[in-house]
């Protein structure tokens, strides 16, 4: 990870287009994460690329903990099949860390993960992105509805978003 230019150091607040800050009380689920000394890469930070495994841990958790989802055996899985992240301030070894997860949007058979990392302790986060997954089933690898405890168990997260005027 690089360190975020100054406009986005604070979530972007030097441009009056961008969102308020990423803030915990924005996510019904929070998974503590701990860094691990690998995590950190030669600048003494964690490294861009681990937090799409943290991404990953807290999504994968929550189905397996909550929607039933059988990674080993289920006929329906999830695939990956778009990541972003935005970074606001570095984390690294030993921080302790969590990982809030809300539901952006709950299709058919995909579902738009909003993801935050913050550093124990700190309301804002540190990086903030999005995983989408799209459910298929596994022999055919062809897209298949969300299996129905699934979709229970990411209902209660699903941001309510207000309409917009036209």
């Amino acid at each position: 990870m690089t360190k975020p230019p100054s406009d986005m150091s604070n979530g972007g607040a030097d441009d009056p287009e961008a969102p308020a800050a990423v803030t915990r009380q924005d996510y019904p689920h929070l998974l503590p994460i701990q860094t691990r000394w690998m995590d950190n890469d030669v600048y003494g930070h964690v490294n861009n690329v681990t937090y799409y495994s943290y991404f990953d841990t807290v999504v994968n958790c929550y189905l397996i903990d909550h929607g039933g989802l059988d990674i080993r055996d289920g006929r329906v899985v999830g695939f990956a099949v778009e990541t972003a992240c935005r970074f606001f301030k570095p984390v690294a070894y030993p921080d302790k860390l969590e990982a809030g997860l809300r539901v952006g949007k709950l299709g058919n058979s995909s579902v738009l993960y909003e993801i935050a990392i913050f550093k124990d302790g700190e309301a804002e986060a540190a990086a903030a992105g999005h995983f989408v997954h799209v459910f298929v089933d596994r022999e055919s690898d062809r897209p298949t509805p969300i299996p129905v405890p699934i979709r229970q168990a990411l209902e209660p997260l699903a941001v309510v978003r207000p309409v917009r005027a036209a």
